[in-house]
Formats: structure tokens, sequence, C-alpha cells
């Protein structure tokens, strides 16, 4: 591929050094709206911003993107004369910028920081190594830390000042402006239309997008009457009693072209957890097992323990009708230990008793005759 005559600087490129910190850098060839053909920059993620330079050397950059406006990223299948490298299209708001990447490692590995830093968490819907993950999450705290250092121009608007009156309407979305119109063009299956406070943290406002020729979108301001309610501000105000009513309001009066917006934020199928290899210390993402963990068994209830293994000898002795005896015994009718092993029953006591009778009888007889 013939390379593409180098630009001259711009005269608000500003040095390497003043720039936020460097995430990730490489060669990367680029083809913005409206050229022809590609040009192989060298490409910093300096904070939430792509900054491009004629190499790797160039302390000054030629172009610069900020990412603020990130719509969606997507690979590019069409082929190139290097066949090992892979292309992907960088959406923005303001138009598509074609990148390729040397292979698809290194291309699969720049989507990850460039959804790392937009989104402020690491994605989940790509093929990395658990070391580059590793390295993501690190990316992320830092832009997190680098954003929350910096003073800001003006404070974000907070949903918590807007007096909200009634049950909340679940097309409601503590945004910005700008990032509810990047909600709807990111998810245009998940509604047109959403709730949000206004800019000024006392009023709220509703964000539209339709399609004519691309992206139409549209801010509706909603405030609270003093008497009690809301009134949409525009030509012919619309008062409404509460924000239900405001999303029905509009929704009726364009016929049903405006759906509130629903996005079903996506949750975890498995659970993973991160620890760290023995041997070399490598931190390592894993994936819990599905399978329920096997039970201890459990123990016999205590009469069954009981009924196996009985607490005393006593309790060991076969049923009164088998009599074993291991020895004899001695005859004697006072002995207890006779009494208790054999436990005569009450029509064996009679009958002997009568025995007994018939032969004290007879001595008697015997003596007086």
């Amino acid at each position: 591929m013939a390379a593409a005559p180098v630009r001259q600087r711009s005269a608000a490129a500003g040095p390497r050094s003043q720039l936020p910190p460097c995430y990730h850098e490489g060669y990367l060839e680029k083809r913005g709206a409206g050229e022809k053909a590609f040009r192989r920059l060298w490409t910093c993620l300096c904070g939430n911003s792509l900054y491009f330079f004629n190499n790797a050397k160039d302390t000054h950059y030629i172009e610069k993107m900020d990412l603020a406006g990130f719509v969606s990223l997507k690979d590019d299948c069409s082929r190139d004369r290097n066949l090992e490298a892979a292309r992907f299209i960088l959406r923005m708001k303001d138009g598509e910028t074609k990148l390729t990447a040397p292979n698809l490692e290194s291309r699969e590995l720049w989507k990850g920081f460039l959804y790392s830093v937009v989104d402020l968490n690491v994605p989940s819907c790509l093929t990395l190594l658990p070391g580059q993950l590793q390295m993501l999450k690190e990316v992320v705290d830092k832009e997190r830390s680098r954003r929350r250092t910096r003073t800001p121009t003006r404070a974000p608007p907070s949903p918590l000042s807007v007096p909200l009156v009634g049950e909340i309407p679940p097309c409601f979305r503590p945004v910005s402006r700008t990032e509810a119109e990047v909600l709807l063009e990111r998810h245009p299956d998940c509604g047109n239309m959403l709730l949000r406070p206004g800019r000024d943290g006392c009023s709220l406002a509703v964000t539209t997008r339709q399609d004519l020729n691309g992206s139409v979108f549209r801010h509706y301001r909603v405030t609270q009457r003093d008497q009690g309610g809301y009134v949409i501000d525009v030509e012919n105000p619309i008062p409404c009693a509460d924000l239900h009513e405001v999303i029905d309001a509009l929704v009726e009066k364009t016929a049903g072209t405006l759906q509130p917006f629903l996005l079903e934020e996506p949750y975890e199928e498995n659970i993973t957890y991160v620890s760290a290899n023995d041997e070399n210390g490598e931190r390592i993402l894993h994936t819990a097992p599905s399978s329920p963990l096997p039970k201890a068994p459990a123990l016999p209830p205590k009469q069954a323990w009981t009924d196996r293994w009985p607490s005393s000898p006593l309790s060991r002795s076969p049923a009164p009708d088998r009599r074993i005896l291991t020895s004899p015994v001695p005859a004697s009718p006072t002995n207890p230990l006779r009494r208790l092993i054999h436990s005569p029953s009450p029509l064996t006591q009679t009958t002997a008793l009568n025995e007994e009778l018939k032969m004290k009888l007879e001595k008697r007889r015997a003596s007086q005759e």
C-alpha cells in the first residue's frame, strides 16, 4: 500500500509531554471520512482520546480524536493486501473512522482498551488473555482516578437536585444531554425517548432520537408547576399530573412514534474470581464450577445409633423367650440374675406353684401314715 504524504503538524497540536497518561500505543492504519487512502500513524490512547503521530519518535501529534463522542465499535471484514491485518470501524457522533491493526490479536487488544476507557469497565465480550484482562482493569482504575482528580469546568447535573414528585418512570436516566444522545444512538432497539435531569438542576428534560438521513435529536424541557404536577414547555404548553403522564403525552402526540427508552442491563451468566498462581504469582481469572459441590453425608438420627450400639450391657441381652445362656446359672429362686434372664410368664409361675403344693401335700400324707 502506497504511503500517504506526510501531513504538516497542526499548529494546535501540543507536545506529548503535556498529554494525559498513555494507556496503549502502536501503529494503526487510519482512514477518516472523506479520505481516499489509509495512512500509517503511530497511535496513542491517552486518557479518553486518541492521538495520532507521523511516527513513534514524534513529540507533537497531528490529529486528536476525543472519545466522548463514541457511538460504537465493530469489526470490518473487508480484506486488506496484508492478509494478517485486521480492520475495525470506530463510529463517532461526527462520522466513522476505519482503522487497521497489524493482526487479529492486536485488533482485539485495541478494542479492549477503547471499551475500557469509554465505558470505564473491563469488556467481557472479547477474547483476551488473563494478563491482558488485568492490564485493562488497571487502566479502568487509572482513568477513573484521573477523571475524579481533574477540575471539571462544570458540575454534572445530579438527579437528587431535581425535585421529583410521584413515581419516577423507568425511562428516567441520570445522564447529561450528550450522554443521553449516545445512549439512544447505541441502543436504537430499546426505545427512542428518555427522561433526564435538566442542565440547571432544577428542571427535567426529555431527549428523543429519530432517523432522517441520520440521527435527529430533540430536547424538551419539563418543569414543575407551583400548583402541582408538571408541564412540557413547548409553544402550546402541555400540563401533566405526573411524570408518567409526561411520557404518555409525548407518545400520544406522536402517534406512538416515540417510545420510552428501556435498557436491560446485562448480567453475568457465570461466577468468576481472580486468584494468584502459587508458582509464578500471576493473577488468573477463574470461572466457578456451575455444578453444586458434593455434600457431606448426614449423620443418622440419634435413635438409629442407639439401636445399633446399645449403651448398656443389659440392653444387649436377647429376648426373654430365647433364654440364651453362656454359663450355667444357679437354680436358686433367690438368685436375681436367674430371675432377670428367665423372666417367666404368669402362666409358668402358676404351674410351678401347683407343682410345689402337690409335692407338699404328698409329703404330709406320707408323714401321717
